[in-house]
């Protein structure tokens, strides 16, 4: 998720397209979030690991 999000937002930076930045910030938040709570054993919907 974080990986498609820097994609993104490095496309919307090149084509100048906002609305592909603001997805690629949203998603990059939201992967580092999960990725935190993941590494701090945290379960996330239930499971402990996603596969």
């Amino acid at each position: 998720m974080i990986a498609l999000g820097v994609i993104l937002l490095i496309i919307g930076f090149i084509a100048g397209i906002p609305v592909l930045w603001s997805i690629g910030v949203a998603l990059v938040l939201v992967g580092a979030v999960l990725a935190l709570l993941g590494r701090a054993g945290t379960r996330i919907g239930g499971r402990a690991h996603w596969y």
